[in-house]
């Protein structure tokens, strides 16, 4: 990078290539092409390597409109979810979108010039960031949209999911996903501690097929091996051989039940930058859902895009703070799920919840349930005990402290 280009100020420096950084700079793009951006990505990809998902519902048609141009796979005509006592197939459009694409439309639609992959950042001020290569990016206006930072202000369990991809030899005759298969063995995804487990099933193609097993588990290990074996025999459990492996994921997520947002606010906020992303919060609660969220925050940002730094980086928190009072409902339903069933039940509650109207199923993943929706999915037959819901209401749960989340692939 020549002198020149070091002192050029832009407009916007946005830290963080994946789903929040990426659209907030393909919304702002759109809004604003005269504006002078970078998008700096630690990694060679953008959107790392994932998959989102989401229903047709949780988009405005503003939102859908700014997806529009990546590709995504759709089944407009439903879902099915399983559990021992049921299957039921809902109605509402479902979506989704590997991080593969996600980069390519990036790649495409964006100007070169704005893309800097590979080039981890060290240091972030109002100002601007400063690169691992020594080099520093000014900017009137930077956007922190690096991954979740795991606090001891945070409470709660962890959602550890293994996916892979896979080609078949043979066509495997699903036309709708499966989002939540809880009709499986509830074992715990390493041995130890408790979980919910349940199997995530995408056919992606007439030969190809998703599929993610996924615990709500007490604690944060990730076990390869387990999780892939278990893989191996869903597919052989569905009459489906071996196929050959084209992709994978895996993750562990924050399940929040409680937690005081606000010293989390004080612990990652960086005068004068505005944070997005799950860094800033952004993300339901139960079902670490993203898409709605990274989709909203894109379109508020760009609407407001002239706002100086420092007024962005306080509308932005103030969002953060109005989604988590918002969420409150949904952390108390994880602190049932955590605290008040025991771990081999917890599929009951989950099982109780598909069998509810589909509008409200959907304003739950919405994040925007009403109060009529949240009295009866509380009301009725208890798929815990009342003494054990009682005082889970009143349970924190453990921190998510800051150490880094261990694996074992052994």
């Amino acid at each position: 990078m020549s002198d020149s280009q070091q002192e050029t100020v832009h407009d916007v420096a946005i830290v963080g290539g994946g789903l929040a950084g990426g659209l907030i700079a393909l919304a702002l793009h759109r809004a604003r092409p005269e504006f002078r951006m970078v998008l700096i990505e630690g990694g060679t990809t953008l959107g790392g390597n994932h998959r989102w998902s989401w229903f047709d519902s949780d988009l405005s048609d503003e939102g859908k409109a700014l997806l529009e141009p990546i590709r995504q796979t759709e089944w407009n005509k439903g879902y099915e979810v399983e559990f021992p006592k049921y299957r039921r197939k809902l109605g509402t459009g479902y979506r989704s979108m590997s991080s593969h694409d996600f980069h390519e439309a990036l790649v495409r639609m964006l100007p070169k010039d704005m893309l800097m992959l590979g080039r981890r950042a060290t240091a972030i001020d109002a100002r601007g960031v400063d690169l691992q290569d020594g080099n520093r990016i000014n900017a009137r206006t930077v956007i922190d949209c690096r991954t979740f930072q795991p606090s001891e202000h945070l409470c709660g369990g962890w959602q550890v999911f293994l996916g892979r991809q896979m080609r078949l030899p043979e066509a495997h005759g699903l036309e709708h996903p499966m989002i939540m298969d809880g009709n499986v063995e509830q074992v715990a995804p390493h041995g130890n501690g408790g979980a919910f487990r349940f199997v995530y099933v995408l056919p992606l193609g007439s030969h190809d097929v998703f599929i993610e097993d996924t615990y709500y588990a007490d604690d944060p290990l990730l076990d390869r091996n387990a999780l892939s074996g278990r893989i191996d025999q869903y597919a052989r459990d569905q009459g489906w051989g071996d196929g050959t492996p084209v992709g994978h994921e895996s993750g562990v997520l924050p399940v929040l039940t409680g937690g005081n947002f606000k010293a989390y606010q004080d612990e990652v906020r960086i005068p004068g930058v505005a944070i997005a992303g799950t860094r800033g919060g952004f993300t339901h609660p139960l079902t670490s859902y993203t898409m709605c969220l990274a989709v909203e925050n894109a379109l508020a940002i760009a609407a407001d895009a002239d706002l100086p730094g420092p007024q962005l980086a306080a509308m932005m928190e103030s969002r953060a703070r109005q989604h988590w009072r918002r969420t409150g409902f949904y952390r108390l339903l994880n602190r049932f799920l955590f605290f008040a069933a025991e771990p081999h039940k917890r599929a009951k509650v989950l099982e109780r919840f598909y069998g509810l109207r589909e509008r409200l199923i959907e304003r739950f993943y919405q994040g925007r349930s009403t109060w009529l929706e949240r009295a009866r999915v509380l009301w009725g037959d208890p798929p815990v005990s009342i003494p054990r819901a009682m005082a889970a209401m009143f349970k924190r749960g453990k921190p998510l402290k800051t150490s880094s989340q261990p694996e074992k692939t052994a």
